[in-house]
């Protein structure tokens, strides 16, 4: 790569999304985000992506509107203080970031938010399913990238790496 683009590269990092479901892997992928964002100055966009609470609709016969507030506030809680404990502690001096959590399917959420804030890349991690699994339940992180209107970095757990999933190998 030459100068020029490495620099064009570097300018154009601005605002990184990083999308967390607090699996091994996401925490993987934190480090990269993190890394990404200080070395190019840009703002860290930190996202956990909660499923509805059911159908709230369905809720109100057994709630009152206050209490499902409550429960909604409670829940949000819960998640900021999982982000404190996992990502924030380990941010030392940086401070270019903004914590977002939102309410709803997934894959929309992460595609919306990257629209929303123009961001440039988005870092998620994976837990790598094969098989029927992957089959029938398909993968956020393989429909994030899909649907992206930006690049999408995609991490992999712990987990040891499986030489059978490259497929063939073609020499350079």
């Amino acid at each position: 790569m030459d100068g020029a683009v490495l620099h064009q590269a570097r300018f154009m990092l601005k605002k990184i999304l990083f999308c967390t479901n607090f699996s091994e892997s996401s925490h993987k992928a934190f480090t990269h985000a993190l890394d990404l964002a200080k070395t190019h100055h840009a703002k860290l966009y930190i996202l956990h992506v909660t499923r509805n609470l059911v159908y709230p609709e369905q809720l109100l016969f057994y709630l009152p509107p206050k209490k499902l507030e409550e429960l909604k506030a409670s829940r949000k809680k819960e998640i900021i203080q999982k982000l404190d404990t996992h990502y924030l502690q380990k941010m030392e001096e940086f401070r270019d970031y903004e914590i977002l959590v939102r309410e709803g399917v997934a894959i929309r959420e992460i595609i919306l938010t990257a629209k929303e804030e123009s961001v440039n890349i988005i870092i998620m991690g994976t837990r790598g399913r094969k098989g029927r699994i992957h089959v029938f339940l398909g993968s956020t992180p393989e429909g994030v990238a899909k649907a992206s209107p930006c690049p999408v970095l995609i991490t992999r757990g712990s987990q040891e790496h499986d030489s059978s999933s490259l497929g063939p190998l073609l020499p350079l």
